[in-house]
């Protein structure tokens, strides 16, 4: 068994891109969120490949189905907080709309993970 399995699976590249994507959005926040919003979608953004690096790292089923789990709880998460950067006007609306779509794709990635991984055990071998 790869004890690496996690970064052959498509959801973790694309949630690893979208991190980047954000962090690039980031530098055109205003100077007086860098403590307030952007540190949170900073946390929220990355703690979705984190978790799912994690999660991989744990023997059971149920242990990574977890902390699919939560990744996935990091994508409404991440969904919540680019919202209010919109209605801040500090990303347009074709940025969120990107974003979001791009998220919308992790999100199901995510879930076709979770469910494989409780359907299958430790037996993952499609790519999500």
């Amino acid at each position: 068994m790869d004890d690496f399995y996690f970064r052959k699976l498509d959801v973790y590249k694309n949630s690893k891109e979208f991190s980047k994507h954000i962090y690039s959005l980031l530098n055109f926040f205003p100077a007086e969120e860098k403590f307030g919003l952007c540190s949170q979608l900073r946390r929220a953004v990355t703690s979705i490949p984190i978790n799912m690096a994690e999660g991989f790292g744990r023997v059971s089923a149920k242990e990574k189905s977890h902390f699919i789990e939560i990744a996935y709880g990091s994508t409404t998460e991440v969904l919540c907080e680019l919202e209010l950067s919109f209605e801040l006007n500090y990303i347009s609306e074709e940025q969120f709309i990107n974003a979001e779509n791009k998220l919308i794709v992790i999100a199901k990635q995510l879930s076709a993970l979770r469910t494989s991984i409780i359907n299958n055990g430790d037996s993952t071998k499609k790519t999500y």
